[in-house]
């Protein structure tokens, strides 16, 4: 778990670094399959009682909510790339 919340941070930065917005989603959508991996580690933490699912229930809520806010992000730069291809 430790190992995807970096990697969901890292692939962000390392996206907004690129400058290109396509390369800039690419890394977001790498982010976002490392927050879904997340949600797979909690899922299993609790099936194998690492945590009670009333212990685990607020990180699923604050996973759902980044994956939102990234989704959100990558529809903006998809939107954006798309405005600056039609005005070139």
């Amino acid at each position: 778990m430790l190992r995807a919340s970096r990697s969901v941070t890292a692939n962000i930065a390392e996206g907004f670094g690129r400058h290109h917005h396509q390369e800039n989603i690419q890394f977001c959508r790498q982010a976002r399959g490392s927050l879904v991996e997340m949600r797979d580690h909690l899922n299993v933490a609790t099936d194998e009682m690492f945590g009670s699912a009333s212990e685990v229930a607020p990180l699923f809520v604050q996973l759902e909510a980044s994956l939102q806010s990234l989704n959100g992000y990558i529809a903006y730069l998809k939107r954006f790339a798309a405005i600056k291809r039609i005005s070139n």
